[in-house]
């Protein structure tokens, strides 16, 4: 089977990750599998390079394609190009699938490549797939935003043959502003390299973390990973556990990533006089991801959108017990007093008192963390979600044959 998957941008992040993981899954399957992706820029970091560097065991590589006029941001002239130029590499590569992700390569893909699959004949058909890995629709954008990003999610949504939720959550929200039917979704949790985190799990993986981070053993570690970015909640942690921090000089803030907002958030931490208390690492290689997440105690996830953010099983697997937002998908992976505490978004008082009763009781967040790795050991494997894939990728090409 050839199959383009279209993506925005690759940078580091977890619907990019999941993209590259699918593809390099598809790949081992002897698939020939197309990955196009706009210009990558900015402090988040990008995956290139392994896309670039990756062989299956016969020596197989994935094709890239870069889309010049592929940008985030809404911009009719380059937005008509784009949607020109994915219509003539979709002609060219004469792909078995066209799996798009994230909103821009969501809405742009689907539409050029709907415009192909119509006039496919039933004996050649042309399935087109989408993954929602967040809405780009949300309740802290203007009225206009939302309803522009709703609209244009509806018209998409008709263009394609099977939508796919990396949570529930996702298909409900999508639902609930009437966007597709029902019929044409399905869930598949987003996969990821279990196997790494697990071995994160360990007395020593965790002592020597902490020593190259500079924290010491009996040092309370409340991390989180994320972009140093808006609605990630990084301000919400600094008003919720300011006093703490001054107050107990073992508890540490470990800030994983980077992003457009580091300036501000240095700025703050030495306003508030907590230089000493927060280590920032910046952008770390995605294979040093899992034995700092295992220097933790906790992590924090007070962010305002997701999907369902990795980063919540990812530190399960790792034996870390979270705190988070119950926004989106989160409440999944984080089920509240079974896997982890969850908190309603905004709440600094409660986002407090979650850390400091996982502080006071050990015993309660060391079951936490058992019984979620447990869980995430079965449901987020990266095998599992491309097994998946396979499913949805034969049901879209059976609709667009019928449909031919």
């Amino acid at each position: 089977m050839r199959i383009l998957h279209i993506s925005t941008r690759l940078i580091l992040g977890g619907s990019q990750e999941n993209t590259v993981l699918s593809c390099e899954g598809q790949a081992n399957l002897g698939h020939n599998v197309h990955l196009a992706f706009g210009p990558i820029f900015g402090p988040e970091g990008s995956l290139r390079d392994r896309v670039a560097q990756f062989r299956t065991q016969d020596n197989r590589a994935m094709t890239m394609h870069e889309i010049p006029s592929m940008v985030r941001e809404i911009s009719p002239v380059q937005d008509i190009s784009c949607y020109f130029e994915l219509r003539e590499l979709i002609r060219t590569i004469e792909p078995d699938i066209v799996h798009t992700h994230s909103s821009k390569a969501g809405i742009l893909g689907r539409l050029a490549a709907w415009s192909i699959a119509k006039h496919r004949p039933a004996s050649k058909p042309l399935g087109v797939v989408h993954t929602i890995h967040g809405p780009p629709f949300h309740k802290y954008q203007r009225r206009f935003t939302h309803s522009f990003y709703v609209h244009s999610e509806r018209y998409a949504a008709n263009r394609c043959h099977s939508i796919i939720s990396v949570a529930d959550a996702m298909t409900d929200q999508y639902l609930a502003e009437h966007v597709g039917a029902s019929s044409q979704y399905v869930t598949v949790r987003s996969g990821m390299e279990t196997d790494r985190f697990l071995r994160a799990d360990s007395p020593e993986v965790r002592s020597n973390s902490r020593r190259s981070l500079g924290l010491d053993a009996d040092d309370f570690v409340i991390g989180t990973v994320a972009r140093l970015a808006e609605l990630k909640g990084h301000d919400d942690l600094l008003n919720a556990l300011a006093d703490d921090l001054r107050t107990n000089p073992t508890w540490k803030l470990l800030w994983i990533g980077d992003g457009w907002w580091r300036n501000r958030l240095t700025q703050r931490i030495h306003a508030l006089g907590l230089s000493k208390q927060v280590v920032m690492t910046g952008l770390v290689p995605g294979d040093r991801v899992p034995n700092m997440i295992a220097a933790m105690d906790v992590l924090a996830h007070p962010s305002y959108r997701e999907g369902l953010p990795r980063t919540v099983p990812q530190a399960l697997l790792a034996g870390v017990c979270p705190v988070a937002y119950d926004v989106d998908g989160t409440g999944e992976a984080c089920q509240h007093e079974h896997t982890g505490l969850l908190v309603a978004p905004g709440d600094v008082q409660s986002l407090r008192d979650a850390i400091v009763r996982l502080y006071c009781y050990p015993d309660l967040r060391a079951q936490l963390a058992r019984t979620g790795q447990a869980w995430c050991r079965d449901q987020f494997g990266a095998q599992t979600m491309v097994d998946k894939l396979e499913h949805v990728y034969t049901r879209a090409l059976h609709i667009a044959q019928y449909q031919g």
